[in-house]
C-alpha cells in the first residue's frame, strides 16, 4: 500500500498562544479547535493552522525557518522510501505519540522543519 498525502498545516511561531489565538479567531474567523500555552490549532472551513510557541532565544531552531506539517496515510512507505535514499535514519520514526500520530520531521536546506504525520485515529476510520 503507497502512502497517500491529505494536506499540509503550517506551524506558526508564537509568543503568546492565547493571544494569537485570539487576533486569528477576531480578524479572520479561525476557530480553536484544540491545544493549550504552547501548541494550539485552528481551523477556518478547509483550512488549519498551528501555533508553536517560542520564546526566540539565540539557539532557537526555527530563528530564519518555519514549521511545516504534512499529513499523510499510511506513513511506513513514504518513511521507508526516504531511508533508503539516506535522506533521513531509521530512528526518526515516532510511532503512537502521546498525541495520537506516527511522525518524523527533518529539517531542510533552510532550516524550515519539515514533519510528516499520521493521525492514527484518522487512518483507522477511513481503513475500517
Amino acid at each position: 500500500m503507497k502512502t497517500e498525502f491529505k494536506c499540509a498545516v503550517p506551524v506558526l511561531p508564537s509568543q503568546n498562544i492565547a493571544r494569537d489565538l485570539d487576533w486569528y479567531c477576531q480578524n479572520f474567523g479561525f476557530v480553536k479547535t484544540f491545544g493549550d500555552h504552547r501548541y494550539a490549532g485552528m481551523r477556518l472551513e478547509e483550512i488549519e493552522l498551528h501555533l508553536q510557541w517560542h520564546a526566540d532565544p539565540p539557539d532557537d531552531p526555527l530563528l530564519g525557518g518555519s514549521v511545516v506539517r504534512i499529513f499523510v496515510k499510511n506513513i511506513e512507505p513514504y518513511f521507508e522510501s526516504l531511508v533508503i535514499k539516506g535522506v533521513i535514519t531509521c530512528d526518526k520514526l515516532r510511532k503512537n505519540t502521546a498525541w495520537g500520530t506516527h511522525e518524523f520531521g527533518l529539517y531542510d536546506l533552510n532550516n524550515n522543519s519539515i514533519v510528516i504525520v499520521e493521525d492514527i485515529a484518522s487512518s483507522a476510520e477511513k481503513t475500517s
